[in-house]
């Protein structure tokens, strides 16, 4: 399958192809997961996303490393972003960009108005970014995600209208 996107060389993020994930690259994806994250994915919660048909892409740099993925679900009208993750040695070179445009780009295509996600009420970083694209904060969901001691913390939800901005828009 040819790329879902790709960034142009000298636009944002170093060169990177989208494909789309498959079994085969779930150990990968795992070793990437683990290191990003404090509470990780599990490697069923992968595999029933894929069993599930839901869209799931990697972007890998032009040597084939593992730079990110994303997991989205389609609804009516609507996506939502399960999950979306840079590998920690990528961070910080453009990679969330990439891989939102070929989200943004895959919305389209589907005809979802509207894109929807959820995210730590601590990961500031993230929320940040979410906002620079345009994401805007409608809810919370107390107690949605594990957290340290036995904890739970809260979820920011937020959302991100489509209609009548095309996918280089929502990223300037």
């Amino acid at each position: 399958m040819s790329a879902l996107w790709r960034n142009p060389p000298g636009q944002g993020a170093d060169p990177g192809v989208l494909s789309p994930m498959t079994p085969a690259l779930l150990d990968a994806v795992m070793v990437v997961e683990r290191a990003a994250y404090a509470f990780p994915w599990t490697r069923g919660n992968f595999v029933d996303s894929l069993a599930a048909g839901h869209s799931a892409w990697t972007l890998h740099s032009e040597a084939g490393q593992l730079l990110g993925y994303f997991v989205a679900m389609a609804g009516v009208d609507e996506m939502h972003l399960l999950n979306i993750t840079v590998a920690p040695h990528a961070q910080g070179r453009g990679h969330a960009s990439q891989l939102f445009g070929a989200l943004i780009a895959l919305c389209r295509r589907c005809g979802a108005l509207e894109l929807w996600l959820e995210v730590r009420d601590s990961n500031v970083r993230a929320r940040s970014i979410y906002a620079h694209l345009g994401f805007a904060q409608v809810g919370l969901r107390k107690g949605y995600y594990p957290a340290a001691h036995g904890r739970r913390e809260d979820a920011v939800v937020m959302s991100l209208k489509l209609a009548g901005a095309g996918p280089a828009d929502a990223l300037d």
